[in-house]
């Protein structure tokens, strides 16, 4: 059996090479081809046609709104849903009508699962059942070292918090080597500043095991923390798949560019790498030409104060490291985030200056 690391310590792992929004894996493990699925009496497909690869050791996020059908493909995937239509390979193998226990993938619940009447040690052994007892003990063992939890082995679940159980259910599910992870809504139940600090111990983990793991997540700043990639989906479709940066500077789509953070959202006419808009030509992140919808964000407009400015401030919202502005020009309200400096008044006049390129999401 190879041996797994002694302890993790959580340390940052060393990232993966991005992978870009067209790029196929250099080495891949999953493929999703085409998958449909539709409910009875429901009119829209819950999923329709999505289609994506990804790569040994890549962490996929899979987000967007409620009812956008990423658990549903989480469930495909997982063999807990038949697809209508579609395939999924893993390694080569077409695994879409094998049972769950056949794929040899692992599924982290919202709820983590855990059996209350066994203890962490004997939770993390469940999956090991094929193997002598002292193996499993020691491959158990091995795991709760590798999350950090090896000196709470005799505990039951109900004693140990939101985070620890979580890394027990991961421990788990690490502990009969997948390949690959599902992640269901995992940090649902946590605090806000619990889900902070048990994301980036789950994507080391997971890095430090070298599992692959696709997160289902309605939450954009989960998505852009723990993620490689991010398959943004709306209405059963995947609009969009790309590295967090990618998907963060260059939306494809209004959608895309209000859901993954904020966005102003304005028209123009654009004329190859420029545009005609509100606010003046302005440069554009890609081509395009004729009547265009404009995205730029909060961050990217400078506010400088100016009695004769033809905006105001209408509300403002201090957060530390930065301040939030409402902006009225006009018939127009914008968004601006500025840094923690000099505060601007409610009520003060400003003009607006846009510091970067906008971008056409037509």
């Amino acid at each position: 059996m190879q041996e797994l690391p002694r302890s993790l310590s959580f340390r940052m792992p060393a990232e993966a090479t991005p992978l870009g929004f067209r790029q196929r894996p250099a080495k891949v493990l999953l493929e999703v081809d085409g998958l449909m699925r539709r409910f009875p009496g429901e009119g829209a497909a819950a999923v329709e046609r999505v289609s994506f690869s990804m790569g040994e050791g890549e962490l996929l996020a899979l987000l967007g709104p409620s009812g956008c059908g990423k658990t549903t493909t989480l469930r495909m995937i997982g063999g807990f849903e038949p697809p209508d239509a579609g395939r999924i390979i893993l390694r080569g193998r077409d695994i879409t009508r094998l049972p769950p226990e056949k794929r040899g993938i692992g599924f982290v619940f919202q709820d983590y699962a855990l059996f209350p009447h066994l203890d962490v040690l004997d939770n993390v052994k469940f999956g090991l059942r094929g193997m002598r007892r002292a193996e499993a003990d020691d491959r158990a063992r091995a795991m709760l070292r590798l999350v950090g939890l090896e000196s709470l082995a005799a505990r039951n679940p109900h004693e140990l918090s939101g985070g620890q159980q979580q890394r027990v259910a991961l421990a788990r599910t690490l502990a009969v080597a997948p390949p690959l992870v599902l992640l269901d809504e995992p940090f649902s139940n946590l605090d806000a500043a619990m889900r902070v600090e048990t994301r980036q111990e789950v994507r080391a983990l997971l890095k430090e095991a070298g599992s692959a793991a696709i997160l289902v997540t309605h939450d954009q700043e989960e998505a852009l923390a723990l993620a490689d990639r991010i398959a943004v989906m709306e209405a059963g479709r995947v609009v969009q798949i790309g590295t967090p940066d990618e998907i963060y500077r260059n939306p494809v789509s209004a959608f895309v560019a209000s859901f993954i953070g904020r966005s102003n959202i304005f028209e123009g006419t654009a004329d190859g790498m420029d545009a005609d808009t509100p606010f003046g030509r302005l440069p554009l992140s890609r081509a395009a030409n004729g009547e265009v919808s404009l995205a730029v964000r909060p961050e990217q407009i400078l506010l400088e104060p100016d009695p004769e400015g033809t905006a105001a401030v209408v509300g403002r919202e201090y957060r530390g490291h930065d301040q939030l502005y409402w902006v009225q020009e006009g018939e127009r309200c914008l968004l601006v985030i500025s840094g923690p400096g000099a505060q601007i008044d409610v009520g003060a006049r400003v003009r607006l200056r846009i510091c970067d390129c906008v971008t056409p999401v037509n």
